[in-house]
């Protein structure tokens, strides 16, 4: 429990320098590019060469897919029925399936779990999340967004093929049975411990809790899908399936992850419900810090 004090704290550090003039309104966009081109990359190159291969890792590649189309076919579904506008339904497809899977779920996996277990969080990250976000959230806020943009299959297998983390990824899986360099290795690590201190001070100096205005049905609805339906999915499926193990452990836990970041402010700048979106990732992050642990407590028990 230590480690999770520590992110609490991390976090309230950065909720209270945005309270101080000397952090600019930067901040975080500076930590979390840092987060993305080192610190992460740095972290996937610790870690991925102790995973070893088996079925199992299908598990983590596979379940955000699946947990995508039962969260757009809810939300389709929920927005007919409730009479939802458009703007609100699209925010909803575009944050919803996404989870704060790097940002909050590395450091939760590792705090909660133990960092035996973060390979495949980053399998589920990689392969799940980071690619969602580089095509189905991108597609549909250059679709739907008030800033309509053209997109082709290039521009999204350049973003993908040049995403530091997912480059990282390629290497570390070509080098796995390679030992580096004892600099090399020094380097790695002394930069992935600063992973949990920068993110969590970035997403507290971001965390807004305001509720101005918008409709109380969408936000209860997506919260209630995000932190409760889709890890009881995941959960339900894999255990009717007879799978068990980290695989699975990481998966349901990496499902019950509060709304992305990113993928909030992907919906924010295409103008979709801003407001809704805002409350969605604020209230979402919240409120993971109570249902988490839970979460964690009863995979814990199987």
């Amino acid at each position: 429990m230590d480690n999770f004090a520590l992110i609490l704290l991390f976090l309230m550090f950065g909720f209270l320098a945005r309270r101080q003039s000397k952090f600019p309104p930067e901040t975080p966009q500076v930590l979390n590019t840092f987060v993305l081109y080192v610190a992460l990359p740095a972290l996937v190159l610790q870690k991925i060469p102790a995973l070893q291969f088996s079925w199992n890792l299908l598990i983590p590649a596979l379940v955000p897919w699946v947990l995508l189309l039962a969260v757009a076919g809810t939300v389709l579904l929920l927005g007919r029925l409730r009479n939802w506008p458009r703007d609100v339904i699209v925010a909803l497809l575009v944050v919803l399936p996404l989870g704060n899977t790097s940002f909050l779920g590395f450091p939760m996996t590792e705090a909660l779990f133990g960092a035996d277990w973060m390979p495949y969080a980053m399998i589920y990250d990689q392969v799940g999340s980071f690619v969602a976000l580089a095509t189905w959230s991108t597609i549909l806020a250059a679709v739907y967004g008030q800033n309509q943009a053209t997109i082709t299959v290039k521009t999204i297998a350049w973003r993908i093929l040049t995403f530091p983390p997912f480059i990282a990824l390629i290497v570390a899986l070509l080098l796995k049975n390679l030992t580096y360099p004892a600099l090399a290795q020094k380097a790695i690590d002394s930069l992935a411990v600063t992973l949990v201190p920068l993110i969590m001070f970035a997403v507290g100096f971001q965390l807004q809790l305001s509720f101005k205005g918008e409709r109380l049905s969408p936000l209860v609805a997506g919260l209630s899908i995000k932190l409760l339906m889709m890890p009881l999915l995941a959960l339900a499926g894999l255990y009717l399936l007879g799978l068990d193990g980290k695989a699975m452990q990481v998966s349901v836990f990496e499902a019950a992850m509060p709304p992305m970041i990113t993928a909030g402010a992907v919906a924010m700048m295409a103008g979709l419900a801003p407001r809704l979106v805002a409350a969605l990732v604020g209230f979402g992050l919240l409120l993971s810090f109570i249902t988490l642990p839970l979460w964690a407590w009863l995979l814990h028990q199987i």
